[in-house]
C-alpha cells in the first residue's frame, strides 16, 4: 500500500477518480476478504504448531508416542485392573528421549532402547507388565513375561491384517485411540505362542474391530414392542456385525456356519429368513440345525454346547438363533465365546399365543438381563421377535 504525501508547498496534485463507487466497493470487500484469510492461515498454523508440540497422541507406531500419551494407556490399563503398583514394568522404546516421566506406576519402570544387544540381556520371565513398539516386537515379550502378566502395544490397522491373536494368550484389553488400536493381551502359558505357528483363534484385528463393533449394535427395546408386530417391526432395524466390521470383515474366517435351534417348524422358518435378510458379503455360510424337543417330551434334546465345541472353533465365525433355555446352559458350560453373532428368543410374559407350544414364561425383565449378559461376554446379540 502506497502513501503519497504532500504538503503546502507540493506544486502537483494527484487526483484519481473513482468512474462507479460499485467498484470502489467491490474491490474493498476482496482486500477485506484477504485479510481475514491471511490471518485465519496464520491462526490455523499457530494452533497446528500448538497442538502437534503439546499433545500429540498417534499410536500408528512407537516412534510417535511421547511420555504423556503413553502414561494415559498405562493409567487406563492401570483403572482396568491390568496393572499392578506392586509388579515391575517394561518400556521399550525405538529412543529413550522424552520418556523419562513415563513411570506412572512405581519406581520399578524400566525404560530401555529396542536394540537386540537390550533385549538379550534381560532375564527371563522378570516382568509383570511390556509395553512394545508393535506386535513384531511384543513376540519377543513372550520370553521376559511372567505368567498372568501383560503385553500390550499399539495396532495400526493396516499393519494388523496379517496377525492373529497368539494361543494361550488372551486379550484383554483393546482401545481405539486416534486412527489406532491400543491392544493388551493376557499371558496364560510359558509356551512361546506369540510366534503363532497355530491357527487356533481369529485375525487380531477381527478381534479388536468386533469389540469396537459391539458398541453400534441395535439399542435393547427397554418395552416389549406394541400388539402390533408387523408395524413395530419397521422400527426394529437390526445392525448386523457384518455391516459393523465392514465389507470384507467375513473373507478372514476360513468357515462361517449359521445354526438353528428350535422345534422343526421355527428353525424352517429360520433359516429361510437368514437366507433372506442376512448380509453375507458374498461368502458361504454352511446351515446347520438342531430339533428342541418341546418340554413335556421324553426325548432327550440334543446338547447345543457339546455339538459347538465338537464342530465349530474359535477362529470360525458363527450366528445362531436359539431360545433363551439354550441360551443360559451354553453360559452356565462356558460355550458362549464360540458364537459370533445370536438371534435369541425369549419367551415371556407379554408373548404367548394359542399357536405357540406350552413353553417356560419368564418375566420381560429377566430377557433384559440375559440380553445383557450376553453383551458383556463379547456375543452381537439381538433379540428375536419371530
Amino acid at each position: 500500500m502506497k502513501h503519497l504525501q504532500h504538503g503546502s508547498n507540493s506544486d502537483s496534485v494527484l487526483v484519481i477518480q473513482i468512474p462507479d463507487a460499485n467498484v470502489f466497493s467491490t474491490v474493498s470487500m476482496f482486500l477485506f476478504l484477504a485479510m481475514v484469510l491471511s490471518m485465519l492461515l496464520f491462526l490455523g498454523s499457530t494452533v497446528k504448531g500448538f497442538s502437534s508440540n503439546s499433545h500429540s497422541v498417534a499410536f500408528s507406531g512407537f516412534e510417535s508416542i511421547n511420555a504423556e500419551a503413553l502414561n494415559l494407556v498405562l493409567h487406563d490399563l492401570k483403572e482396568e485392573g491390568l496393572v499392578k503398583n506392586d509388579g515391575k514394568a517394561l518400556i521399550m522404546s525405538p529412543t529413550l528421549n522424552g520418556f523419562e516421566g513415563a513411570s506412572p506406576l512405581n519406581k520399578e519402570v524400566d525404560v530401555v532402547k529396542d536394540n537386540l544387544e537390550t533385549k538379550n540381556s534381560l532375564p527371563n520371565e522378570s516382568f509383570d507388565f511390556v509395553f512394545m513398539p508393535n506386535f513384531e516386537d511384543a513376540k519377543f515379550a513372550d520370553r521376559i513375561l511372567k505368567v498372568n502378566g501383560i503385553v500390550a502395544f499399539p495396532l495400526g490397522y493396516p499393519s494388523s491384517a496379517h496377525f492373529r491373536k497368539p494361543y494361550d494368550y488372551k486379550v484383554v484389553y483393546v482401545r481405539r485411540q486416534h486412527g489406532s488400536v491400543i491392544v493388551a493381551l493376557k499371558k496364560l502359558g510359558l509356551a512361546n505362542n506369540l510366534v503363532d505357528t497355530s491357527p487356533k483363534r481369529k485375525l487380531l484385528a477381527a478381534e479388536a474391530a468386533k469389540t469396537v463393533a459391539l458398541k453400534g449394535l441395535e439399542d435393547v427395546l427397554l418395552e416389549p414392542p406394541g400388539k402390533d408386530l408387523d408395524k413395530s417391526k419397521e422400527s426394529l432395524k437390526i445392525r448386523y456385525l457384518p455391516d459393523l466390521l465392514g465389507d470384507h470383515s467375513l473373507d478372514g474366517y476360513k468357515r462361517r456356519v449359521f445354526l438353528g435351534v428350535g422345534l422343526p417348524e421355527e428353525t424352517r422358518a429360520a433359516i429361510d429368513w437368514f437366507h433372506r435378510n442376512y448380509p453375507k458379503k458374498g461368502t458361504k455360510f454352511e446351515i446347520h440345525s438342531h430339533k428342541a424337543a418341546p418340554q413335556d417330551s421324553v426325548v432327550l434334546h440334543t446338547d447345543v454346547s457339546e455339538w459347538l465345541r465338537k464342530h465349530v472353533k474359535e477362529e470360525e465365525y458363527v450366528v445362531m438363533k436359539a431360545e433363551a433355555e439354550v441360551v443360559e446352559d451354553m453360559i452356565i458350560k462356558k460355550a458362549t465365546h464360540l458364537v459370533d453373532e445370536l438371534f435369541l428368543e425369549c419367551n415371556n410374559e407379554w408373548w404367548q399365543t394359542g399357536q405357540r407350544r406350552k413353553k417356560s414364561v419368564r418375566a420381560y425383565w429377566e430377557c433384559l438381563a440375559l440380553y445383557g449378559k450376553l453383551r458383556d461376554e463379547g456375543v452381537a446379540v439381538h433379540q428375536w421377535w419371530g
